[in-house]
């Protein structure tokens, strides 16, 4: 096992960490700890798991971008009114919830209606990169922590 666990690499972590920022059922954070705790570097660690995490969810947010009318005749039927009212609202207030956007089941979806909504691409980088950059530090803390407290 630990050999398999020394094969991972940075790049292993960003392209987990990128489709785990997808729609597909993955989670990046396993394999972080499993890395921090095998002696990898704590801070890249933190910061490739951040941007393909957080490009992942660009993915998301691209395909609400452009996909949003098609999800909208196809899935969601809003008229014309209600997205309009939608758009306001989560302009206003709802962007916020993108720090969110790196929990678990609500995240992906989140990112995905930003897009819809067309949300700015900087206020959606902005509020997406410092949710799950924060996310990622704190785990790091308590992974490290934890690894002196049992060692």
């Amino acid at each position: 096992m630990t050999e398999l666990l020394q094969s991972y690499d940075l790049f292993t972590l960003f392209a987990v960490s990128f489709l785990a920022a997808t729609l597909l059922p993955l989670g990046s954070e396993w394999l972080l700890v499993a890395m921090l705790v095998n002696g990898s570097d704590p801070l890249a660690s933190v910061a490739v798991a951040t941007c393909g995490n957080s490009l992942g969810a660009g993915t998301n947010y691209l395909i609400g971008y452009r996909g949003g009318d098609w999800l909208n005749r196809k899935l969601l039927h809003l008229n014309p009114q209600r997205l309009e009212q939608a758009r306001r609202w989560f302009k206003r207030y709802g962007s916020w919830t993108l720090l969110l956007s790196w929990l678990p089941v609500i995240g992906d979806p989140l990112c995905l209606v930003s897009g819809m909504l067309k949300t700015s691409l900087l206020r959606f980088t902005l509020l997406v990169v410092c949710g799950k950059g924060l996310r990622y530090y704190s785990l790091m803390l308590v992974t490290l922590e934890g690894t002196r407290f049992f060692t």
